[in-house]
């Protein structure tokens, strides 16, 4: 009888298929223990909505009123709504078409204020690059300020956004190719420095404030934080 008490409650701590470990988490993020703890909770809510297998699949984000909006309100209005399905493709970093704990929080972190300012960088690049050919082309551009634009219940003539456009890859555009390399947007974020304002959440640097319900009793106090390399 003890035996089978002892299996049912090993069988009940065991998590799920791409759950790691917050502390380890926590060594390779911006976030604490705590902090992964607290989305680990959400992660769950997102990922039990329809297939409760510990993981995301694309299949949620057409559940009506599925987005990452369901991290308010850490996370208000963002550019995350987009596109979900290239959030989801960017995210997905094992590409097997399913998101695990351990990809959500690394890919979230680079939302968040500590993190480096070169992986903004070159997730906002990917982001872009919708075709994923290593370049932003102008049509993909132009898909990208007409998307934000609506995002942020703005509305310009199309001769104006194709202005924004033609601009933009002029300015940007240094070897003249017709499209803007990772090398040619580093150098271009880096004299407009707000383009990647979207990419800090500020929410997420105190995210157990924000969402006080959702931390769990990890035992681990401040002191005991793994360090940041």
């Amino acid at each position: 009888m003890h035996t089978l008490m002892g299996c049912f409650c090993l069988k009940k701590l065991r998590h799920k298929p791409g759950y790691e470990a917050p502390i380890n988490l926590a060594s390779e993020t911006p976030f604490t223990v705590n902090e992964v703890e607290a989305l680990y909770d959400l992660f769950k809510k997102l990922s039990s909505s329809i297939i409760d297998d510990g993981l995301i699949h694309k299949v949620h984000l057409f559940r009506k009123n599925f987005s990452l909006h369901s991290l308010k309100p850490a996370i208000s209005r963002t550019s995350l709504r987009i596109d979900l399905l290239q959030i989801f493709d960017l995210f997905d970093i094992k590409h097997n078409g399913v998101i695990e704990f351990g990809e959500f929080v690394r890919s979230l972190s680079v939302f968040h204020p500590n993190a480096p300012e070169a992986d903004k960088i070159a997730f906002l690049f990917r982001l872009y690059d919708l075709r994923q050919t290593g370049c932003i082309e102008a049509e993909e551009l132009k898909e990208m300020v007409t998307a934000l634009l609506c995002e942020n219940n703005l509305s310009l003539s199309e001769d104006v956004v194709d202005l924004i456009v033609e601009k933009t890859m002029m300015e940007a555009d240094t070897k003249r190719d017709g499209k803007i390399d990772d090398e040619e947007w580093k150098e271009f974020v880096k004299k407009n420095p707000s383009i990647i304002k979207i990419m800090t959440l500020s929410d997420l640097k105190e995210l157990t404030l924000a969402f006080p319900s959702f931390v769990m009793n990890s035992g681990v106090s401040d002191l005991q934080q793994p360090v940041k390399n």
